[in-house]
C-alpha cells in the first residue's frame, strides 16, 4: 500500500496551496466531498478519469493522518 505523501502535494500556485492529487488539480477536499455524499471510490474515479483508486485511497489516509494532527500543512 502507498503512503499517502506520495500522492498528495501542496504548492502556492495551484489550488490556492489546497492538498491535491499529485499531478491533477483535484483537491483531496473533492474527494472526501464526493466519499460523504455517498460516491463509491469507483464513482469518483469515473467521474474525475484523470484519478486512479490509489489516489482516492491516499486521500482517506491523508484525512485520517490530519485527524490525529500527524500532517505538517506547510506548502512545500
Amino acid at each position: 500500500m502507498e503512503n499517502w505523501e506520495e500522492r498528495i502535494h501542496t504548492y502556492p500556485a495551484i489550488c490556492h496551496a489546497k492538498p491535491c492529487i499529485l499531478g491533477t488539480r483535484i483537491m483531496v477536499s473533492v474527494i472526501l466531498d464526493n466519499r460523504a455524499e455517498g460516491l463509491s471510490p469507483e464513482e469518483i474515479v469515473e467521474e474525475y478519469p484523470s484519478l486512479r483508486l490509489d489516489d482516492i485511497r491516499a486521500a482517506i489516509r491523508y484525512a485520517a493522518a490530519l485527524s490525529r494532527e500527524e500532517v505538517n500543512t506547510q506548502c512545500e
